[in-house]
């Protein structure tokens, strides 16, 4: 179990991959209510930005929460996200990662402090599709 203590700044670490399916993105839509045509409509996707259907944004950031190894860290709880950004479209078939380092902590009291993680979405291609900081409310040793 890694504790705050234990995070180093500068700190990096590559999870494990994921393929989006086009399952996902239905249950997704159904899920969120969420039936934007660029993500649910094949005919339509073809005349749009991207030539075919994209998964969406937040199922890309949700998707990858699930790569990130948080059952081996101390967490408390979530604590936030700052600088969103989506640079490329996740196509039905890509493969994703995450690659995380430490870019700041900050103690919070004596029990717990907060983790910042740059992070970066990459696909198979090893392409940005999304960039962020994640914040980790981590309990302290």
């Amino acid at each position: 179990m890694k504790y705050f203590d234990d995070f180093e700044i500068g700190e990096k670490f590559t999870t494990k991959g994921r393929t989006i399916t086009e399952a996902d993105i239905v249950m997704f839509a159904a899920f969120s209510g969420d039936w934007n045509e660029l993500h649910t409509n094949a005919e339509y996707a073809k005349t749009g930005p991207f030539g075919e259907r994209i998964a969406h944004g937040f199922l890309v950031l949700a998707a990858s929460s699930g790569l990130m190894p948080l059952e081996e860290m101390a967490v408390l709880a979530f604590y936030g996200m700052d600088k969103v950004r989506f640079l490329g479209p996740t196509k039905i078939g890509d493969t994703l990662h995450v690659e995380m380092e430490v870019k700041e902590k900050q103690e919070k009291n004596e029990k717990s402090g907060v983790v910042s993680f740059k992070s970066s979405i990459k696909n198979q291609k090893k392409e940005d599709v999304a960039i962020f900081i994640m914040k980790l409310a981590l309990h302290r040793k």
